[in-house]
This record gives structure tokens, sequence and C-alpha cells, in this order.
């Protein structure tokens, strides 16, 4: 069994063999992977050794302060938080050491194309379709012809792979007939254009696919089943978004705290008492996503971060409001309108007006909040679920 002690000797062995000080950055993330160290919790040969995921805080608190490169999870999170996981519980071997090490170094940045014009907070009535070429049966080998188009998709001007789900039989109800791919974005018939937002850059996008060769290869899961693999992406993707670890009086509250302490002259009671309050708030948020993510060392993550995602939302555009009107004239000040296509969100390290508009978009990624309340009342609280009379009735047939 890996403890602690194990870890940290796994720890002063790479650095011995890989000083960060004269070790190639991609080299050192390399070898970190093959250690083990990469994420502790996976199998071993997967970057992991089959260690509790509680562990991997200590692997992190031996590397920091050495000068060891990390492998910018900012710009590679949706394949950390959403295509790793997934990969590895649906994958096939072949899938899962084709993928899994390039994705965690960052050599090949993944997307994820699920939302559509058409279906966006109802994901399962999504339209773009897959059609077997030779209309053979599973694992006949034969390709996938995709057609459709979907939208939202961060990072996909950056991506080389991406998570994808289309409907491969309108003949069921829309949450059966649906199947889970990897799509590779280099592939003829795959077109990406800028959605630009209302900060000015263009981080979304939406994606074209004509006549995309996708091989069975590359499918995850069951014919049909996509919408349960789905489930395990939508899961991590919502406990990444809300439930990152911050220290106490980090991210967005921090720097609401850092302008209420610079600026004297613009403090009122009332915004005072608000920043209060939304100190609170951010803080039982932080510590529950510490109790969420020690119950992830047990499993699975389950509907309790649409919890997370819910208060990350609603908190992010309440600070983001907050310092805006605190800060008065100066809150209004934008650095660069400039179209441009960036690499990640940066809330903390720009200005607040940049804050104000991008957390607007933090309800709808991800899961809208008003899904997430959905969720949550079902499946956390077992409150009775809302009628649906679209249940048991085939895609085909569905008004649209």
């Amino acid at each position: 069994m890996t403890d602690a002690a194990d870890l940290r000797r796994r720890t002063a062995e790479l650095l011995a063999a890989h000083p960060p000080a004269t070790t190639d950055r991609l080299e050192f993330l390399r070898a970190r992977f093959d250690a083990g160290l990469a994420w502790v919790h996976f199998p071993q040969g997967l970057g992991g050794l089959d260690a509790p995921r509680s562990l991997q805080a200590v692997v992190d608190a031996e590397l920091e302060g050495t000068g060891a490169p990390d492998n910018d999870p900012g710009r590679i999170g949706i394949g950390l938080g959403m295509a790793a996981p997934t990969i590895l519980r649906f994958g096939t071997d072949e899938q899962k050491q084709r993928f899994l090490r390039p994705l965690w170094t960052g050599e090949e940045v993944w997307c994820q194309l699920f939302s559509e014009p058409g279906a966006g907070s109802d994901l399962a009535a999504l339209a773009t379709r897959a059609v077997r070429e030779d209309g053979g049966e599973a694992g006949s080998g034969g390709d996938w012809i995709v057609d459709g188009q979907k939208v939202w998709t961060s990072s996909a001007h950056l991506a080389r792979w991406a998570i994808l789900i289309a409907r491969t039989d309108p003949g069921v109800p829309k949450h059966r007939g649906i199947s889970y791919f990897v799509c590779d974005m280099t592939d003829p018939g795959v077109e990406v254009r800028p959605l630009r937002q209302i900060t000015g850059e263009a981080e979304f996008n939406e994606v074209f696919l004509t006549g995309v060769r996708i091989p069975d290869a590359h499918r995850l899961g069951e014919v049909g089943e996509g919408w349960k693999v789905a489930q395990t992406t939508l899961m991590n993707e919502r406990v990444a978004i809300g439930g990152a670890r911050i220290p106490r009086e980090g991210g967005m509250i921090g720097v609401a705290t850092a302008d209420w302490r610079a600026r004297p002259e613009l403090r009122t009671h009332d915004l005072h008492q608000r920043l209060l309050k939304l100190w609170v708030e951010a803080e039982v948020a932080r510590l529950t996503g510490e109790r969420l993510r020690q119950q992830l060392t047990k499993g699975q993550p389950g509907p309790e971060g649409s919890g997370m995602k819910l208060a990350f939302a609603r908190l992010a555009q309440e600070i983001s409001g907050w310092e805006v009107e605190f800060l008065a004239e100066d809150g209004l000040t934008y650095d660069d309108w400039t179209m441009r296509r960036p690499d990640g969100v940066d809330f903390t390290g720009r200005e607040a007006g940049y804050r104000y508009l991008r957390a607007k978009g933090n309800s709808i990624e991800g899961g809208t909040s008003e899904v997430l309340l959905n969720i949550v009342a079902e499946r956390v609280l077992g409150l009775p679920p809302e009628p649906r009379t679209d249940k048991d009735v085939a895609w085909k047939d569905l008004p649209r």
C-alpha cells in the first residue's frame, strides 16, 4: 500500500533524476507521469499508483518551491477535469494508453463537443448525427460519419481532441440512442469559428462537423449508451468548475477584500455589510468544497457537485457586482476590448470590469443554474421530479 512516506521518497527520486533547474519542462512532466506522480489515484502505468486520491496533496507539497513545472492546468482543464476521468472509466486499454499521458502533460489540448444551438440546457435533445458508414454492428471496425453543429466550445481553437456525443439512433427516446466518441479536431470536415463574447474575447467557439469520419475504435462505451458515459463527464465538469481548491480568502473574494483594504476612501457601511456577508458565504462554499473533495476520495463524483457549481456561479456574479459598485467609476474601466482568442479565463488577474462581464457566463456554462437546481432538488434532496412528457417518445417524433 502506497503511503505518504513512500510518495515523498518517490518524489525525491524524481527530483534527483530530473532536477527542475536543468531538465526540459516537457521531459520533467513526462517523467512525473511515468513515475505515477501525476494523479496518484489513477492506476499504475497511467500516471498513478492506485493510491488514495487524498495523497496527491503530499506530492504537490513536496514539489512546491522546487521549481518543478506544472502542466498549466488552466489551459488543459477540460482534458484534466472531464476527458481524463471519462476515459479512465469507460475507455479501452488502448485508449487509456494513447490519450492519458499527452493529455496530462499538456501536449494535447482537449475540448468538449456537447452543447448545440437547439440542445443546451436540454442536452439530451441533441441533433448531431453519427451514422455507421458500412451499416455494420458495433465492433465491426467501420467508421462513423458525423454531421452537426456544436456551440459554446471552450478551447476548440487550441484543441487536438474533443469528447463528442452524437445521436446514433433517432428511433428511441432522446436519452437513449446517443453514443460517445473521441473526435480528432484536425480531421477534414471540422470547422471552428470564434464566438465573440461580452468581454470582447472569443474564448468560446462554434464547431461545424461535416462528414467527419471517426473510427469505431474512438468510441467510448457501448453504442447507444452515450448518455451514461456523458453523466460521468458532466459530474466531473461541475466539480472541476465549482470545487477547485483555493485557500481561505482566495479567488474572487480575495480580490474584493484586497480592494476594500486598499481604498478606504470608498468604504461605506452598506458596502461593508455586504462584503462581510459575501466573505462568509465564500468561506462556507470553500469548506463545502473541501468536504466534497474528501467524498471524492471514496468514489466517483455525484450530484452534489451541481450544488457546488451553483454556489460558485452565484458568488462569482455577486462578488464581481459588489466590486464594480465599490470601485465606482474605476470599476467601469476596461483594459482591452481587442478581439482575441485566449488560452483560458483569468478571474483574478484582470480588472473588475472584466470579472463582472465574464461572471455572467458562470450561470450558463457547465450546466445552467436552472437545470442544476432541478438536479439538486431531485437527486440530492429527493423531491418529486418534474413531469416529463417526452420521456418515452422517440427522438425523431419530438416537436422541433
